[in-house]
């Protein structure tokens, strides 16, 4: 562009590539000019003839294109006076690059994902199908806050059958997250501002417990689950997973389920149960729910992120009547799908298969790791590797081997024993070898004496 001190925009080059009518072409160049500067604030635009003449176009081609520029805003035009640059903002915008996504490691022992290779999308597509060709109309409005009633009643049979739950209800949210968020705001509208979570615990539950405004209190967990003496005076509230306590693997044993219960009694609390990896257990028997036990006191969580896939975003709440809160659906269709899904029983017979897969890649995990020191392998899809040495070290040099560990120090509010949390759930069987040598090696050359 000429800098001419009459600010004139006559003499700019003007890009006009691309497809379309010449006006709308001339118009994109022109808004392109603008945006990234080259036309300033107050620059004058040659009269329509003169520029159909520099472009070798009709008049009516320029004057469309202005026309349209200044209902944009991007021009201004006034009678008797030349057409004028009004600009779109005070500060031209100059596009952010885009964010480079960093490069997928080749071996991925990160916990929180099933195996995503496995995911039924033949059974779900028939499922998704079979919901779009039979939904009436009328489901296809704005979702029904609370969930669809036809998976509300198919969860709540699943639930009574397979988790020994006590409910003729569920309420639909997107995922347990969702449901802490919702059910934190009812106990902050309540008067109950802190809740126990477990420590070390999952740390996204924590952080959806303060999304809704509540003081997270951290209570240590040992070999028989939480420590529900260490509860603090004052607290009403708790999270927990009793099946399969995240991530150290250990149940809530009987005693301290009848101590969480009357912890709960006593000081007029409510328990929130987070039902996490209660489908996947190999070494022991199913555990059932602590809602079963005092449906008045707890507040039953689940979803199928950890058993079909997170990108479904469906979970469910069981919430005592004095706690029930609107809870914003998902996807009316996925709702119906699932539903399908579990009342053909594809749902059943997906995890039947899903537990013989994680049980044998366990195994062959477990028979890699040989004399290392490992706990919680008995249910899941990770366990615990402890270490003598630091494990951020171990995970730096490990990332730059291109295999993702992950700190079992991420999972607390302050370091403690060094280990490591080694999910194998999205983990391809034929990789278990490569992955655990290369582990080894990131282990070895972090110092002597490295792995208890």
């Amino acid at each position: 562009m000429s800098r001419s001190q009459t600010n004139l925009g006559w003499d700019v080059l003007l890009d006009m590539s691309g497809s379309g009518a010449q006006h709308d072409q001339l118009a994109r160049a022109l808004r392109t000019a603008i945006r990234e500067g080259v036309l300033k604030k107050g620059a004058t635009l040659p009269p329509s003839r003169k520029l159909a003449g520099d472009l070798q176009c009709s008049r009516w081609v320029v004057t469309q294109a202005y026309a349209q520029l200044v209902a944009e805003g991007y021009l201004e035009a006034r009678t008797g006076s030349a057409t004028r640059v009004h600009c779109w903002a005070d500060e031209i915008w100059k596009p952010v690059p885009r964010r480079q996504e960093p490069t997928p490691p080749r071996y991925d022992l990160a916990p929180g994902l099933p195996d995503l290779r496995n995911f039924p999308r033949r059974r779900w597509a028939d499922a998704v199908r079979d919901a779009l060709s039979t939904a009436p109309h009328t489901d296809l409005g704005v979702p029904v806050a609370g969930g669809h009633p036809r998976l509300r009643t198919v969860l709540a049979e699943y639930l009574r059958r397979t988790r020994g739950a006590v409910t003729d209800d569920v309420l639909i949210c997107s995922g347990v997250c969702h449901g802490v968020t919702l059910v934190g705001r009812a106990l902050h509208a309540a008067g109950i501002t802190r809740i126990a979570v477990e420590e070390p615990g999952w740390t996204r539950v924590w952080q959806a417990a303060e999304d809704a405004g509540l003081e997270v209190v951290p209570v240590p967990v040992d070999s028989n689950g939480l420590c529900v003496d260490r509860i603090p005076d004052g607290v009403r509230a708790v999270v927990v997973t009793p099946a399969h306590q995240f991530p150290s693997g250990v149940v809530l044993t009987p005693e301290r389920r009848a101590a969480l219960l009357s912890w709960a009694r006593d000081v007029d609390g409510l328990i929130l149960e987070d039902d996490y990896d209660a489908e996947f257990r190999y070494d022991r028997k199913p555990i059932g729910t602590v809602q079963g036990m005092d449906p008045r006191r707890v507040v039953l969580l689940g979803s199928v992120s950890k058993t079909l896939s997170p990108a479904l975003g469906i979970g469910w709440c069981v919430v005592p009547p004095q706690w029930t809160v609107p809870m914003p659906s998902p996807s009316v269709i996925d709702q119906l799908a699932l539903a399908t899904f579990i009342e053909k029983g594809w749902y059943h017979r997906y995890l039947r298969a899903a537990r013989l897969r994680y049980r044998t890649r366990r195994d062959a995990l477990l028979d890699a790791l040989g004399p290392l020191d490992v706990s919680g392998a008995a249910a899941g899809l990770h366990l615990l590797l402890h270490l003598d040495s630091p494990a951020d070290e171990v995970v730096h040099r490990a990332a730059a081997q291109g295999l993702k560990l992950v700190s079992l120090d991420a999972y607390r509010s302050r370091p403690g024993d060094p280990a490591l949390v080694l999910g194998y759930g999205n983990l391809a069987d034929s990789s278990v070898s490569e992955a655990v040598a290369v582990l080894k090696d990131s282990i070895g050359r972090s110092g002597p004496g490295s792995s208890r």
